[in-house]
């Protein structure tokens, strides 16, 4: 029902912008879905379904029930986790009421009725949303890192350690490497399009950063600042003192491995030491 519904309404872009173009073939950047590009070039929900699942396993002894999603954006990750198995819920929590209700329609929809009754999505601010306990708490995509000043990241670790079962985990993910200082522009084609990640400003002081994600196409036509994200570039370092300091008894460092190229190839293992790469990607584990 949820394909019939975008199919349905990008037609009806597509046959308006025709009649107003005089009958002529609109550029695809005109009807592209800037969510749906998204959760096709960034976010690899499969992997990170099985990455959790394992590594809770792995540490606590039993499978992981509950999550909270932080930062959920269109819910991809929650819906895909619910849809992994039948004991496994999800809580969504995100401010923006626009990106939760395109996650509604394209993601939670495709979901049979048993498993949207294991999905509950929130509106509200991640500081201020009250939960039950969850077992594990999920803030990836580097979302976490808008909060730029270190008292209100770790306030928000000491909630996050408070809203987390007894045996509770919480994981994040961060990048970093020489390229991450760097004002730069990175182009991946994908199926249909070529995703750009725009490092667009960055200051040797703050650490702010203004990144973009562009979306190009075939015809040339172009979407721009697709989505915009003011972050703090947060070294490992940092992010484990101020874990530690927020009462997280440990914190594992899972570091992606490279192929034969020097690219990442998603398979993360766990490291007390890493690489100078030019940039890399890596996984925390803060065990409560």
């Amino acid at each position: 029902m949820a394909t019939a519904t975008k199919n349905k309404g990008a037609s009806k872009r597509r046959m308006k912008l025709e009649k107003a173009r005089g009958g002529k073939k609109p550029k695809i950047a005109e009807t592209a879905d800037r969510h749906d590009l998204y959760q096709r070039s960034v976010q690899s929900v499969e992997d990170e379904v099985v990455f959790i699942a394992e590594k809770f396993r792995e540490i606590r002894g039993r499978e992981l029930g509950l999550i909270r999603e932080d930062f959920c954006g269109t819910a991809q990750m929650a819906c895909a986790w619910v849809e992994s198995g039948k004991n496994r819920s999800a809580i969504g929590v995100d401010i923006d009421p626009e990106v939760l209700g395109w996650g509604r329609e394209h993601n939670l929809a495709k979901l049979s009725d048993k498993e949207q009754q294991r999905v509950r999505l929130i509106e509200e601010d991640v500081f201020t949303v009250q939960t039950e306990p969850v077992d594990a708490v999920l803030a990836m995509n580097f979302s976490y890192w808008l909060f730029q000043e270190r008292a209100k990241m770790l306030a928000y670790f000491k909630q996050l350690r408070e809203v987390l079962a007894d045996d509770g985990l919480l994981f994040l993910d961060a990048y970093g490497g020489y390229e991450a200082h760097q004002v730069i522009e990175e182009e991946r084609e994908c199926d249909g399009f070529t995703y750009i990640w725009d490092q667009a400003e960055f200051d040797p002081i703050t650490h702010r950063m203004q990144c973009y994600i562009h979306f190009k196409f075939p015809d040339r036509s172009k979407i721009k600042k697709a989505f915009s994200y003011v972050w703090r570039l947060w070294s490992l370092p940092e992010l484990k003192d101020i874990l530690f300091e927020a009462g997280f008894k440990d914190v594992q460092i899972w570091w992606e491995g490279t192929d034969e190229e020097g690219d990442g190839n998603g398979e993360f293992e766990r490291v007390e030491c890493g690489e100078a790469d030019a940039g890399w990607i890596a996984y925390l584990i803060a065990v409560k």
